[in-house]
Parts: C-alpha cells; sequence; structure tokens
C-alpha cells in the first residue's frame, strides 16, 4: 500500500490540507502531520530554541507546535515507524500562490524541501486565490492526478515540486522557473493595552515578472505552473566568475 504524508503550513485545521487528504486518500494510506497553527512564512526554519509537544488525535492525525521543517523531521524520525515509512511527503495545499520569491519564505514549499533533504520525494501545492470564497476541491483534484504520476514515474533526485494552480479553470500545465517580481516591506507600528510597541510585517507587491516561461506567466495565462527545486541554492556560473577569489 502505498504510503503519503501530508503537511502544510497554513495549520491542521485548514481547508486546503483537509481537502487535500480527502483526494490523497484514494491514492493509499495517508498520515496527516502538520502545525497545530498557521505558520505561513515560516521558511525553512528549525525550531532549537524551545522543545516541541506532538498531539496525536488519532491514528492518521497529529499536530505539532512548531514549523512544516519540524513536522516533517519529526515525522520521519519520531512519529511514524519504519514500516510507515512514506512514499512521498505531499505539502499543502496552501491559501495563496508561492511564486516567484516568494518560494523561498514559504513553509509549504519548506516542507516538501525538508522531505526531499531527508531521502523522501516530495510535492508542494498552492493554490492561487482570487477571494475570500476558495473551493479547493478543483486543487485537490489536480493534485491526485500530480501524486500519482509522480508515484508512477518518480521525480529526480533531490528535487521538489513546486506547483502552484491558478484559481478558475485550469487551462494546462507548464513546467516553469521561477519569476521575479518588486517588492517593497510594509511595517505598521502599533502600541498593546500595556503601553508597550509592536509591530506587523508585510509587503506591497509593486510589479511582476510576466516573461513567458516562468510561473508568474503561467498562472496568469491560467496554466498550473510545476517549479523544480532543490536544496542546493550553487550559482555555478558565479563560481566561475568569483574564480579570482581563490587563493
Amino acid at each position: 500500500m502505498t504510503r503519503i504524508l501530508v503537511t502544510n503550513d497554513d495549520g491542521i485545521q485548514a481547508d486546503g490540507i483537509i481537502k487535500l487528504e480527502e483526494a490523497l486518500k484514494r491514492i493509499g494510506d495517508v498520515y496527516v502531520i502538520a502545525p497545530a497553527a498557521e505558520m505561513s512564512g515560516a521558511s525553512h526554519s528549525l525550531t532549537l530554541n524551545r522543545p516541541l509537544r506532538i498531539r496525536k488525535a488519532d491514528a492518521r492525525h497529529w499536530s505539532v507546535d512548531g514549523t512544516p521543517t519540524d513536522c516533517v523531521t519529526l515525522a520521519l524520525y519520531e512519529i511514524l515507524s519504519a514500516d510507515e515509512r512514506p512514499d512521498i511527503c505531499v505539502s499543502g495545499i496552501n491559501f495563496g500562490a508561492n511564486l516567484g520569491d516568494d518560494a523561498s519564505y514559504s513553509g509549504t514549499v519548506a516542507g516538501a524541501l525538508e522531505a526531499t533533504i531527508l531521502g523522501v520525494p516530495a510535492m508542494a501545492f498552492s493554490l492561487d486565490v482570487g477571494g475570500d470564497a476558495v473551493d479547493f476541491t478543483p486543487a485537490a483534484e489536480f493534485a491526485e492526478g500530480a501524486v500519482r504520476k509522480a508515484l508512477l514515474e518518480g521525480l529526480p533526485h533531490e528535487v521538489l515540486l513546486n506547483i502552484n494552480i491558478p484559481a478558475g479553470v485550469i487551462r494546462g500545465v507548464r513546467v516553469t522557473k521561477h519569476g521575479v517580481s518588486a517588492a517593497e516591506p510594509v511595517i505598521t507600528d502599533h502600541v498593546d493595552p500595556r503601553g508597550k510597541p509592536y509591530y506587523w510585517i508585510g509587503k506591497r507587491l509593486l510589479k511582476f515578472d510576466y516573461e513567458p516561461g516562468t510561473d508568474f506567466h503561467a498562472i496568469h495565462e491560467g496554466y498550473v505552473s510545476i517549479t523544480p527545486m532543490r536544496s542546493d541554492w550553487t550559482d555555478v556560473a558565479a563560481m566561475s566568475t568569483l574564480s579570482g577569489w581563490n587563493r
């Protein structure tokens, strides 16, 4: 029987992960191990400065008071037995796309990245949203088909697939590279009831790179974007440029 590990960064109660689990149950045994609360923007962070707590809901569901990276690490080395080691890890479905630079901030992508580092093939799914009323069902159906294909054909070694699904009708699928967006931070300052200041960090998107071949262009045109990623961020071309630094 195929075994599938499911995680996310929106929290174990999020609609996206619930719909994803329902779809993937048609493939095999699904184990859901996800953050107890929303951890959007957690990136590839690992909790090292405090203990982590695991709450078991039933034989297939656990929540962790930590990041998606924590969840995958604990799933593979603490929660699941050797006989339950997953054939694939699926992260998502995220509320909102993870395109371009946003992929580096994404806890959804990071959960899949951690799985590949630990030797488990992985895919991350995100849904571009056009409003508050979001139906994850079409995205979950697409994810089911994509996971079946990955299990049948395999994935490149140590490569995860960052998959973004457009809102509305899906016109097709494109394998893409990450595009570039221009953004600036937005910081608002407030005062709590005890008179102490606190801050919220956000960002304002200024423009997108809609160059053909990028994830932004694919989503804009109504196509699913599939971007292969890996943990090795080495810029091989720059190594030659910097050869003069060798001593």
